[in-house]
């Protein structure tokens, strides 16, 4: 695996976690109505959910290598366009100002087994597993004879990088919330997030397989 690749992979993940979503708004809430140690809690659980993802993803995928190659770079195109989608997204909400921070948080949850409830909140939204599926295609080259392993590097990496950023919003997240600039920040991430996946999906139609 190539450096550069390495590092567009990792501002790329970096830029797709640090936007607050519902993820965050879960981690922020167990952080406000209980202390430091629930939002930590929920994001190690959130944490653990990615890594069942991933090695779903990387089952599914490797499959698919070799099986056919062709039907992998469909999938692998299919997942830029959703990319794309996830990149315009971002940037409406940033012009429109919306964010996840508008939402309430302060919904009365069980403070109980936060960390099983992260964990199931993980594992059975889809839209978690669909994320996998289109965005580790994006960094593989599916005739290397590494491909498989490839996938579960970046997997991995990637569902470490989502755990680093949760557990800083679990840190910062009340701060963030009740500041007066939450929802400034909220639309710079917006933005920028936005701008970085719009990027991506430009490159990967733009280089040949």
């Amino acid at each position: 695996m190539e450096a550069h690749s390495l590092i567009l992979f990792v501002i790329a993940a970096l830029s797709i976690n640090l936007i607050p979503g519902p993820d965050v708004i879960y981690i922020v809430s167990n952080t406000m109505k209980g202390n430091i140690k629930s939002g930590i809690q929920a994001s190690l659980g959130l944490g653990a959910g990615y890594l069942i993802h991933t090695f779903a993803a990387v089952i599914g995928l490797s499959a698919l290598i070799v099986s056919s190659a062709l039907l992998f770079t469909v999938i692998k195109y299919l997942g830029a366009a959703y990319l794309l989608y996830l990149g315009v997204r971002s940037l409406i909400n940033c012009y429109q100002q919306q964010s996840a921070f508008s939402i309430n948080t302060n919904e009365n949850q069980k403070s109980k087994h936060v960390f099983k409830q992260g964990m199931i909140v993980s594992v059975l939204n889809p839209k978690v597993a669909m994320f996998f599926l289109a965005f580790l295609p994006q960094f593989i080259d599916p005739a290397s004879s590494n491909a498989s392993h490839h996938l579960l590097i970046l997997g991995l990496l990637f569902s470490a990088l989502a755990t680093l950023c949760n557990l800083l919003y679990a840190s910062l997240g009340s701060v963030l919330i009740k500041g007066t600039k939450a929802q400034g920040y909220s639309r710079i991430l917006e933005g920028v997030s936005g701008s970085v996946l719009i990027g991506l999906s430009a490159k990967i139609a733009l280089t040949k397989s």
